[in-house]
């Protein structure tokens, strides 16, 4: 369902451009997305790269969904080096994707749809079977609590393939961390593992009701089958970040 809240409504984002990059910002204080201008397609945020590590419980996803547009990192990155994957986007926020030109997000098409949807609407009631899900839904207040209640996290379970993962960006230092971690847990029945981007800034959650976090074995850890050389060596820092989560989650 179409978000209909009037775009007055909405909060428009401004872009910052330097020499070298061009940001999405609501405030100062706050990157909501930032791409290289001499490379529009590399993940220059750590927690970016970081999300990406579900190809490593899921290589060749066929549908992936994203709740959270943002400058379109993940969704360019995807496009470019997932080509298993039809992409679905909900931003709720039509200022945002009206940017989606000077982030270079490609226009919609048969592999890509970008819909004005309320993330949570959108999750309860798309078609189940999703293979990977991506949540990463900031507005000008941080993230809504729609998109981190027990509801939001039971549908995202529901709305998965049997094995499919769920990949989900916290900020570390929310007061509530630990009891959205909890949701999710619950969610998932225990099946969730918590990985620290290595600056201190974001914390990244993959989950799934399935055997995806428990079958990814030391071989698929290291390289997942038919990605890119130039992919993998922006990824492969946080695929280990990720292989040695993985082996502590298994071991506790």
């Amino acid at each position: 369902m179409p978000d209909t809240t009037p775009p007055q409504d909405h909060v428009k984002p401004y872009v910052h451009q330097s020499l070298t990059t061009k940001a999405l910002h609501f405030s100062i204080s706050e990157i909501q997305s930032r791409m290289v201008l001499a490379d529009p397609f590399a993940l220059d945020l750590a927690y970016t790269r970081l999300m990406m590590g579900f190809l490593l419980l899921q290589p060749a996803p066929r549908r992936l969904a994203m709740v959270g547009l943002g400058g379109g990192s993940l969704v360019k990155f995807c496009h470019r080096y997932v080509p298993t994957a039809r992409i679905e986007v909900a931003e709720i926020n039509p200022h945002v994707i009206a940017l989606r030109d000077e982030f270079h997000i490609p226009p919609d098409s048969a592999r890509l749809q970008v819909l004005q949807a309320d993330g949570a609407h959108f999750v309860r009631h798309a078609a189940p079977g999703v293979d990977v899900l991506v949540v990463d839904g900031f507005g000008s207040e941080g993230q809504p609590a729609r998109l981190c209640s027990q509801r939001f996290y039971d549908d995202c379970a529901d709305l998965l393939h049997p094995d499919g993962v769920l990949v989900v960006n916290l900020h570390a230092g929310h007061r509530q961390h630990d009891t959205l971690v909890g949701r999710i847990q619950r969610a998932f029945a225990g099946a969730a593992l918590v990985v620290e981007d290595g600056e201190l800034a974001n914390n990244i959650v993959f989950a799934s009701t399935g055997r995806a976090l428990a079958k990814a074995g030391p071989g698929v850890v290291r390289r997942p089958k038919g990605l890119a050389p130039e992919a993998l060596a922006q990824l492969q820092p946080a695929f280990a970040r990720v292989s040695r989560a993985l082996l502590q989650w298994r071991r506790s």
